[in-house]
């Protein structure tokens, strides 16, 4: 069964760091695309930043340009997503998703996380 399992949100003061995780299951994430995106209270959901499958090409949203950055450890077929600098205007629900393609954007994925909790606040 194919699966993608999203850790490392939490609670953290503003100016602080986490670093999501997002595990896939049951499938090898080699050839899939990766997205990361979020949604918060009585907001759309937008995307964050996506990895292409080789992880040679990135895309990020002006909200985490210079801030957020994406990798990839195909081997540990793990996508992380690390976040500095964080401001309260970036608590959401993360997800992660994939998607059988090659190259990376912010919009469609068809397999999707359930998500992790992220709260920026002092």
């Amino acid at each position: 069964q194919l699966q993608l399992v999203e850790s490392g949100g939490g609670l953290v003061q503003p100016g602080g760091s986490l670093r999501l995780s997002c595990a896939a299951s049951g499938f090898t994430l080699d050839y899939y695309a990766i997205g990361w995106f979020r949604q918060a209270p009585g907001k759309e959901r937008e995307g964050v930043s996506c990895i292409s499958s080789t992880g040679g090409s990135t895309n990020y949203a002006d909200s985490a340009k210079g801030r957020f950055t994406i990798s990839r450890d195909n081997a540990k077929n793990t996508v992380y997503l690390q976040m500095n600098s964080l401001k309260p205007e970036d608590t959401a629900v993360y997800y992660c998703a994939a998607d059988l393609k090659r190259m990376c954007d912010l919009g469609e994925y068809a397999y999707w996380g359930q998500g992790t909790q992220v709260t920026v606040s002092s």
